[in-house]
């Protein structure tokens, strides 16, 4: 067997890669310093990577020379790079928007003649075309909503929160289907929709508050039997969209018999911590729903711009802890923003694998995809992840099985020194030498 491996580490602020292959050799009966490697023990089969085209990511990629556009839709779609394979889309407006609107605002349209997408049709689907077109296929579209129609809330504005009126909880089902409806009119491909973005937070921006009981009754009484009418229960629904600290308890407070075959799986984000435990247990509790992390990104609200090296192993290690606790899929926020974090409507600005400078109109790469490329582009869409044990949770790591064969083996080394690895697979090992604070693909093959 043949271990191929790329280490990625940064030096005061400048990326290094190393790239090399090793053969492995008959275990000697070595106890010290293993990663040992259990391809009969499989977990979860895993679907792809993907990121959020915004309006302001629409908007920045409008603003890019065609050079760059190439550059940045190559370097997130093409099959030899970082392999996204799903896109996640608001409906309607959110926080990362030039501003607000609303696919219908008249509260006597009850015809939907109104409805429109123009503010897609300006930014969102010209990136999305671009996609597709490197891509080679429609890419499966994952649709979530940050806040119904102002008149249909009852604090009357899509911003700071506010709930659905009773009286509209079947009008909003409706304005859903009408969007999947225009989307696959469009020819775009649907394949998954969550019911809320974020339900238990009250933002500047655009919210809606959902308590489990009232996600629970909208998705049975009003959202399910609306895309029943309407043909599109081929549409996966996922729950929650909100962070991982209570994903198991909304988990519980909606998933029973009279929603389980509504149900696919259940959205989270990452912004209040690892909660890596809360998401086995949903795994243990309900074992046949998907488990997908829907948004991250590093807020500069409360993370440094300047700490790039942190920032990307902050990202190595969520994706390690998610993988090895039952994820399925992963979308990051954003796919490309200006060099501010934004545009942002309410200055909630935030870092992308990808920053285009609009002043000095520059195309900058962030450390953040360079961790990232280590996860998308050797765990093939559909692998499977694999049994492993280390030797010391100061080395983080996750293994696939690949359709093809291969073992891909994700290693970050927390450390501040070099860190030794033997790895064991089968009877047989590989000696590697991971540099300080590096994060590191292996690829093994007969």
């Amino acid at each position: 067997m043949i271990a191929k491996y790329v280490m990625t580490n940064f030096v005061g602020g400048k990326r290094n890669e190393t790239v090399g292959e090793a053969v492995f050799k008959n275990d000697n009966k070595i106890e010290n310093e293993l990663v040992n490697l259990y391809p009969q023990m499989e977990y979860q089969r895993f679907e792809g990577f993907g990121g959020a085209i915004t309006e302001s990511a629409g908007f920045v990629y409008s603003q890019m020379e065609e050079e760059e556009k190439k550059e940045l839709i190559k370097d997130y779609f093409c099959k030899d790079k970082m392999k996204y394979c799903m896109v996640r889309i608001p409906i309607d407006s959110c926080d990362f928007s030039l501003g607000h609107y609303e696919a219908v605002s008249d509260p006597l349209d009850v015809e939907w003649n109104s409805f429109q997408l123009e503010r897609l049709e300006t930014y969102i689907f010209p990136l999305l075309e671009d996609a597709q077109k490197e891509y080679g296929d429609k890419i499966p579209i994952m649709l979530t909503p940050w806040s119904p129609p102002s008149f249909m809330k009852t604090n009357g504005e899509r911003n700071n929160g506010g709930s659905l009126k009773k009286e509209y909880q079947k009008s909003w089902a409706e304005y859903i289907c009408h969007y999947i409806e225009a989307f696959l009119a469009r020819g775009y491909l649907i394949k998954r929709l969550s019911i809320q973005n974020e339900p238990n937070a009250v933002q500047t921006w655009d919210s809606c508050i959902f308590s489990g009981a009232e996600e629970k009754e909208f998705l049975q009484d009003f959202l399910y039997p609306s895309m029943k009418e309407h043909g599109l229960t081929d549409i996966e629904i996922f729950i929650w969209d909100h962070n991982k600290e209570r994903v198991f308890e909304r988990a519980c407070e909606i998933i029973d018999e009279t929603t389980d075959d509504m149900v696919q799986g259940v959205a989270f984000h990452w912004y209040s911590g690892d909660h890596f435990e809360a998401l086995r247990m949903v795994h243990e509790t309900f074992p046949d729903k998907k488990l997908i992390l829907s948004e991250a990104c590093i807020e500069y609200s409360k993370f440094s711009k300047e700490d790039g090296q942190k920032n990307a192993q902050k990202y190595a290690h969520d994706l390690i802890g998610d993988l090895n606790n039952g994820m399925t899929s992963f979308y990051d926020w954003n796919l490309i923003l200006d060099e501010k974090g934004g545009p942002n409507h309410v200055g909630n600005y935030c870092e992308a694998p990808f920053l285009y400078d609009t002043i000095h109109r520059r195309l900058e790469k962030k450390n953040t995809a360079a961790y990232l490329w280590h996860f998308s582009h050797f765990i093939r869409k559909d692998a499977v992840r694999i049994g492993l044990s280390r030797y010391t949770d100061a080395l983080e790591a996750v293994a696939f099985k690949n359709i093809e064969g291969t073992i891909v083996v994700i290693l970050l080394n927390k450390k501040k020194d070099v860190a030794t690895v033997n790895l064991r697979l089968a009877h047989q090992y590989v000696v590697l030498s991971l540099e300080p604070e590096a994060i590191v693909s292996v690829e093994i093959t007969k």
